[in-house]
């Protein structure tokens, strides 16, 4: 793992597989698109959409489908978006139900528009969720809100069971790969999160191949777990489109093994790594530590 690495675009035998699909995969992607809703499996390109989808699970993209930013290894769309749905959150709630969810995760796109970055809108939804599925376990992964600590006091008053905000990368690749976003804020976030809410942990997820050292990995693994982080996904970063930053190095599974015991040292509770980990990839197995 080094910067020196040539940019690889094809991909090693470990990232090839069969993609599943179904009749249980088109009813949930029929679910959803009936409920005219948003995952981030579809609107990422996410690898891991095909099985999710055939095991009825599913990682909600509420507040629209347009980023007010433009991160260089996303495949959302950035953009102006327009203005949210009210109806959304009884919508999320009832697609999960009909989807016989009991653990959901939710994310957004970032909404630097709007006076709370959208915080009053995760509420909502968790409420919704608690509201139409008795005993639902909640995941939220959010942005990072500027770093506004009345935005993430809104969410917790909500009571997920997890609070979850990726750091993506290391430091020294911030400004290329999350310009608009900041290290030491996200930080932040996650160090605020057990001081406001002790019960509810805190979990991140960061990508490798995109040029980083492995000095510079064991860096940012330390840097998360002192803001008292418990749960760490460490995953390989794949180039959406021709657009988008390169891939640099494709991590072998047994890298992946070697950062995941490396993570459990530094004392995280719970740690998955491997090329196609994502941050809400089994989240709820992780979280049951199943």
């Amino acid at each position: 793992m080094k910067t020196s690495h040539p940019i690889r675009t094809a991909k090693p035998p470990w990232l090839r597989r069969k993609l599943p699909s179904g009749p249980d995969y088109e009813k949930i992607r029929s679910m959803i698109d009936k409920g005219q809703l948003h995952t981030v499996c579809q609107e990422a390109n996410c690898p891991n959409q095909f099985e999710c989808f055939s095991a009825h699970t599913a990682t909600f993209l509420i507040m629209g489908a347009t980023c007010t930013r433009n991160c260089r290894f996303c495949n959302i769309d950035g953009g102006r978006p327009g203005p949210l749905d009210p109806d959304e959150p009884r919508r999320v709630a009832g697609a999960a139900a009909r989807m016989e969810l009991r653990y959901v995760v939710v994310t957004s796109v970032t909404r630097d528009d709007l006076d709370d970055g959208g915080a009053s809108h995760f509420a909502a939804t968790i409420a919704a969720l608690q509201e139409q599925i008795e005993g639902v376990q909640i995941e939220v992964l959010i942005p990072d809100f500027q770093g506004s600590r009345n935005a993430l006091e809104t969410v917790l008053a909500a009571r997920p069971e997890v609070l979850n905000h990726n750091m993506e990368t290391v430091r020294r690749l911030y400004d290329t790969v999350r310009p608009q976003a900041g290290y030491d804020r996200s930080l932040e976030l996650l160090a605020r999160v057990p001081r406001i809410t002790p019960h509810i942990p805190a979990k991140s997820g960061i990508m490798l191949g995109l040029g980083e050292t492995e000095a510079e990995v064991r860096q940012v693994i330390r840097d998360v777990r002192r803001t008292g982080c418990r749960m760490l996904t460490i995953g390989q970063y794949l180039q959406p489109t021709a657009e988008h930053l390169p891939v640099v190095e494709f991590i072998p599974p047994e890298d992946f093994d070697r950062w995941r015991q490396f993570a459990l040292a530094e004392g995280f509770a719970k740690v998955a790594a491997g090329p196609f980990v994502r941050s809400s990839y089994h989240a709820g197995s992780m979280f049951r530590g199943e």
